[in-house]
């Protein structure tokens, strides 16, 4: 069940106002979140599953089969959307070729991902918000290109969410950048994701968030038999992969094992998500991905990016991977008709509401420092003001050193506040929010004196 946090707003000097607040929606947020069409997503996956083989190896130049046609498809999408904006947003290819690599690539391939940018309204506001799903698609064979291969959930599931998303945000407007990508090579060992957090990291892109979509719209298991569309998983590393070698003293001598960026955005997406989406749990999922799998997100949190892995609750391995075909009654293959469509908008709504709230927030707090000067029962913080935007105040977050969620926020105008909290047994964090509600990702304090 979904659990609202204590909200408490600052009366003067250590005394706190407490009472279990329902968080208020922005009434923009809330109409772009019922704006999300079950008929949208059933018309692209429709049509992404029309192009047969989406696999990285099949044609890129055939304009009706194959993974050329999908995403030059996905592009024309954007471009409709586009054309509303007054520029703001332009869709293309972003390409490069690959060599064979004596694995899953054994020719010359023109890589592709199809990406729409919605450029943020202030100039000097360089945060970019990214979402993702993957355009390939495979069969039970990882080489087999020329197989019927309809993807219809792995991963036109977490496409239609990225179009869907493209669609409603584009007609607005946000001081933060958002990215629209259907990356290739996926199944291929997370080529086009990689190729992208390559060449952000060269070209010095600010990210602060990556939400990848995949295998997010089917709700029954195999094995179990499970049928539940009320929950939905978000995968988190806890420790950073990268630089953890020079980041480790100072997580330990804070006990941050638990708040690393990546999972911060897993807490986000959970507490708006929930906020926006009714009859939808969000469950964190305290691992990087599943066993035996990966996801498009771990490229990005390889060169330093917050990522997170969004994903069904209970997956059914009889439509993922596997050649379509009926065995002893039973039907293979990754096809429409596994689809719950009401579960996918409910999930594809989790992504816009968190976009929009991203997008639209002031830049996070900077130099955040909690006193450790002196021995106290309570807990000093102070910060400054984010470079960009003009927030209306700040949200101080705490949570327990047991408990996973955050308990409390507690709002101030002010850039510091003494806490009647032991620093001892709580962690915070500090997060912009604007004049309509709008909160930056949260950031955790270091050591100050």
């Amino acid at each position: 069940m979904k659990k609202a946090l204590i909200i408490c707003t600052v009366l003067g000097a250590g005394f706190f106002s407490q009472a279990q607040t329902t968080i208020v929606r922005d009434r923009t947020i809330e109409k772009m979140v019922n704006e999300v069409s079950v008929d949208s997503l059933q018309s692209y996956i429709d049509q992404l599953v029309k192009f047969g083989s989406r696999h990285t190896l099949s044609s890129t130049t055939d304009p009706k089969k194959g993974i050329g046609a999908a995403r030059n498809w996905v592009v024309q999408k954007f471009t409709e959307f586009a054309r509303k904006t007054n520029g703001r947003m332009t869709a293309f290819v972003d390409t490069t070729t690959l060599q064979p690599d004596g694995r899953r690539i054994n020719q010359q391939v023109n890589l592709g991902n199809a990406m729409a940018i919605l450029k943020g309204t202030d100039a000097l506001d360089k945060r970019i918000f990214l979402i993702s799903g993957h355009l390939d698609s495979r069969v039970t064979d990882v080489m087999n290109a020329a197989a019927d291969a309809p993807g219809a959930n792995d991963d036109a599931s977490g496409v239609a969410a990225v179009i869907e998303s493209a669609r409603i945000l584009s007609q607005s407007a946000y001081p933060a950048t958002i990215i629209f990508v259907a990356v290739s090579g996926e199944e291929q060992g997370l080529l086009g994701a990689g190729y992208l957090a390559e060449k952000a990291k060269r070209e010095g892109w600010q990210i602060e968030a990556v939400l990848n979509n995949d295998i997010m719209g089917s709700n029954n298991s195999s094995e179990t038999n499970i049928i539940d569309n009320t929950r939905l998983r978000v995968f988190s590393e806890g420790l950073p992969a990268y630089e953890l070698d020079k980041k480790a003293a100072g997580i330990r001598g804070m006990g941050l094992e638990n708040d690393g960026p990546s999972r911060q955005l897993a807490r986000y997406v959970k507490e708006v998500g929930e906020r926006y989406v009714d009859h939808l749990e969000i469950k964190l999922i305290y691992r990087n991905d599943r066993f035996l799998r990966g996801g498009d997100h771990t490229p990005f949190i390889q060169k330093g990016f917050a990522a997170v892995r969004i994903t069904e609750m209970n997956e059914n391995f009889l439509h993922q991977h596997q050649d379509v075909r009926k065995e002893n009654g039973i039907q293979y293959g990754d096809l429409r008709e596994f689809m719950d469509f009401e579960y996918l908008r409910k999930n594809t709504a989790v992504n816009l509401a968190c976009l929009a709230n991203l997008a639209g927030s002031p830049g996070a707090p900077q130099e955040l420092k909690i006193d450790v000067k002196n021995l106290t029962n309570s807990s000093y913080l102070y910060w400054k003001a984010p470079l960009t935007g003009k927030p209306k105040g700040y949200y101080i977050l705490l949570r327990e050193t047991s408990e996973s969620h955050w308990q409390k926020k507690i709002f101030t105008t002010e850039t510091s506040l003494r806490l009647p909290y032991s620093k001892d047994n709580y962690f915070f964090a500090v997060q912009s929010v604007s004049e309509n509600g709008q909160e930056s990702l949260p950031v955790t304090p270091q050591v100050g004196r």
